[in-house]
């Protein structure tokens, strides 16, 4: 019999059964859709923790001390931050970090209570990629000799100011009047830090009005920021430093007490971390799929069983098991080849729509309609195998004898 014919009869036999072929379809329908779906959730969220880290700073060095090294967290001071900008090149700038204990702020009869204090160095603007927005960023001169100012986040400011112009006010910082001179960009929250419910002040006034001896000392700092200024030149600074780094602290560069990380190591860390809920999405909508084939292996079983007969006529007019077995297996893998493509258009419409109403990101993994919709077809197969197969075992006799 020839393929065309088989494929005909195939799908008549199809178009007879309308609901009962499409609800069949709907197990591979939902399973190839989640799939897209899911993997586009999870491709989505680890694009926007990546642009989050990025936006930090682009091509940053973050130097920290040495988790789990006892001591390691007094390690950085202020003067390595001064070191690495007068002695390595080819970088934009170096930006020390220390946080003090959160405090109280005041101005126009509001409080404000719990804001985080940021001490920085001038270059913090630059190094992270974080312009002002209003007025200006302290200088070196004002941090060196503990200028009373302040630059406010941007949530800050409408907190205290609301419309007002914050540029020369006065706000009281714990017990310190300082005066505002500029207030950030909006810049919103990145690795749950709000940087706009923050302020920020020079960070030799924070050692010497914020930093108590029960709390940090002398010049500690918590981090480390390094703009490069190419990133080709990376892997040679970061040599670079950490020569310098261990020569200060007096240690074997292999035994050093601080870390150098990238914005790419904080990215693979954070990959590492997604893959595996990646995984997890990718093996439950897996199931759905070995789900609708089953309903498939079900569905043509009971379909072999109510055409028994017919089965039998055909191959008392000729047809030999060869046919039969192909017929239904064909019919199997039109309704698996179907699902899997609405599954397909559904889920491309699906991530997107969760992307649009859902607030979350998703970008759909283009390997994912493929491997989704060559499962289908494979599945189609492997679940239609067997019901063929007993189509094709049936005796032409005790097939016509069949009620």
């Amino acid at each position: 019999m020839k393929l065309s014919t088989i494929l005909s009869i195939a799908w008549e036999g199809l178009k007879q059964n309308k609901i009962r072929s499409f609800l069949t379809t709907l197990g591979i329908i939902i399973g190839v859709a989640a799939v897209i779906i899911m993997l586009a959730i999870s491709a989505g969220a680890e694009a926007a923790i990546a642009d989050q880290i990025n936006s930090l700073g682009a091509n940053l060095l973050i130097i920290g001390p040495m988790r789990g090294m006892p001591g390691a967290s007094k390690t950085l001071v202020l003067d390595d931050a001064l070191a690495i900008n007068e002695r390595i090149i080819n970088i934009d700038g170096v930006s020390a970090e220390q946080a003090p204990p959160s405090q109280t702020i005041k101005a126009n009869n509001i409080t404000l209570e719990e804001i985080q204090v940021i001490g920085t160095t001038s270059d913090f603007p630059i190094v992270r990629d974080f312009p002002v927005d209003l007025g200006r960023y302290f200088t070196s001169e004002e941090d060196e000799r503990k200028a009373r100012v302040v630059v406010l986040g941007t949530a800050i400011a409408a907190d205290l100011f609301g419309e007002q112009d914050p540029i020369g006010q006065t706000i009281t910082v714990g017990t310190s009047k300082l005066t505002v001179i500029g207030v950030m960009s909006p810049k919103g929250v990145v690795a749950d830090i709000d940087y706009d419910g923050r302020i920020y002040i020079p960070i030799e006034l924070a050692f010497d009005k914020f930093i108590t001896a029960s709390s940090m000392s002398g010049d500690r700092v918590k981090t480390i920021y390094v703009k490069v200024s190419d990133s080709e030149n990376m892997e040679s600074i970061i040599q670079q430093i950490t020569y310098l780094m261990a020569e200060r602290h007096n240690v074997e560069p292999y035994d050093a007490d601080f870390s150098i990380s990238t914005q790419q190591d904080i990215i693979a860390t954070q990959e590492a971390t997604t893959e595996a809920f990646r995984s997890l999405l990718g093996w439950v909508a897996g199931v759905s799929l070995l789900v609708g084939g089953i309903g498939i292996m079900n569905i043509m079983l009971v379909s072999v069983t109510e055409r028994t007969r017919e089965i039998g006529l055909r191959q008392a007019l000729g047809a030999r098991p060869e046919d039969v077995l192909k017929q239904f297996l064909i019919e199997a893998i039109i309704l698996s080849l179907a699902g899997g493509l609405i599954g397909v258009l559904l889920g491309i419409v699906g991530a997107y729509l969760f992307g649009q109403l859902g607030g979350m990101r998703t970008e759909i993994v283009p390997i994912s309609i493929p491997i989704s919709f060559g499962a289908a077809a494979i599945i189609g197969i492997f679940f239609g195998f067997y019901p063929a197969q007993q189509a094709a075992k049936l005796e032409p006799i005790v097939a016509l004898r069949h009620e």
